[in-house]
């Protein structure tokens, strides 16, 4: 008989696939074993939750099923625009058509760890990826709505292809001559979106790491330039630093 070691080896190495969650259960289901029995539980559990998330990305790809005969479809999210410091950041993501990745969502529902995960995922399967940002210099000059539209124009032009339709979280782009439909929430409801929204916040949420190194004593790396109590104590004691938004700031130092 196998021993229960063995078994766990193998337990512990099954991919995030149903087919090898099936085999294993069935391989070990008459197994009378409480240790194995767990396991086989587990593992019927996991079924269960890949199915469910399955069904919640066949949602996700609703806007792009209804608009698939357009074209090429690409989602355009933002991240940034509530800081006190720090650009912010677009992103523009054209998802291919047999598009298979998982857990695509608002990446503020997503832990860290998942983000970056996703990143990943998306850099490497994506038909095309796009980033534009806007310094706090900026956005002071022109405020963060208008500095949002200029990195999202910018996003777009950097996409390696022309897309045909774009999915927008909420806004409309002005200046943009690509047919657009903006969806409230789109980050949630969109896969493409949601891969932008990815993109965009790991993105910028290295830049403030590095920021961090630069600009030590404000906890950027962990507040990623939002207004937290540990970033207005500092702002306080040690004055702003070129990364900040002048605009932003004003209620707490003299700018």
């Amino acid at each position: 008989m196998e021993k229960i070691a063995e078994i766990k080896e193998k337990y512990t190495a099954l991919p995030e696939e149903e087919d090898a969650y099936l085999t294993f259960y069935h391989t070990y289901e008459a197994d009378e074993r409480s240790a194995v029995a767990r396991m086989c539980g587990s593992v019927q559990k996991k079924i269960h939750a890949l199915k469910a998330e399955k069904d919640r990305m066949s949602k996700m790809f609703a806007y792009e099923r209804e608009y698939a005969s357009c074209g090429l479809i690409c989602g355009i999210d933002e991240v940034g625009r509530g800081p006190f410091a720090g650009p912010v950041v677009a992103g523009a993501v054209i998802l291919p058509e047999d598009c298979d990745i998982l857990y695509l969502n608002d990446s503020k529902k997503l832990s860290e760890k998942k983000r970056e995960e996703l990143y990943d995922v998306i850099m490497e399967k994506a038909v095309a990826v796009g980033l534009g940002f806007n310094s706090p210099e900026r956005i002071d000059e022109i405020n963060i709505l208008q500095a949002t539209y200029e990195a999202m124009r910018e996003a777009i032009s950097k996409l390696c292809v022309t897309p045909d339709l774009l999915l927008n979280d909420a806004v409309t782009i002005p200046q943009v001559t690509i047919r657009q439909v903006p969806i409230i929430k789109g980050d949630a409801k969109s896969a493409s979106i949601a891969a932008a929204s990815i993109v965009a916040k790991v993105t910028r949420d290295r830049l403030m790491v590095e920021c961090d190194r630069i600009f030590p004593g404000y906890g950027f790396a962990q507040n990623k330039g939002y207004g937290s109590p540990e970033h207005i104590r500092a702002l306080k004691e040690l004055g702003p630093t070129p990364i900040h938004r002048r605009s932003f700031i004003g209620n707490y130092v003299k700018v």
